[in-house]
């Protein structure tokens, strides 16, 4: 299992869309459950960071998540760009291996 981890700061009148969109039922997460290998959304708020967020999508190896990326990517820029509105920054944290 891995896991691809992003930070978002988001703009301070924007959280409730913001949350909608990334929640674990939120837009990414049926963007991401069209693929194969989609394990799950978890949508996390750092405590002691104003409006800073902590997204972990999980997928079931790392091929999955490369063959996702490539299947939704026409789908993936098109989201992007609409919730690009809901944050002031936002930080690729990477692909990590998720210790079971």
């Amino acid at each position: 299992m891995v896991a691809t981890i992003w930070r978002f700061r988001v703009q301070p009148d924007r959280t409730d869309a913001f949350e909608r969109a990334y929640g674990p039922r939120g837009d990414w997460a049926r963007l991401f459950e069209r693929a194969e290998g989609y394990a799950g959304t978890e949508l996390l708020k750092l405590h002691g960071e104003p409006a800073t967020w902590l997204t972990i999508d999980r997928w079931r190896s790392e091929g999955d998540y490369e063959r996702a990326k490539a299947l939704l990517a026409d789908d993936y820029a098109a989201l992007d760009r609409r919730c690009e509105a809901y944050t002031c920054d936002e930080a690729w944290l990477g692909l990590h291996t998720v210790v079971e």
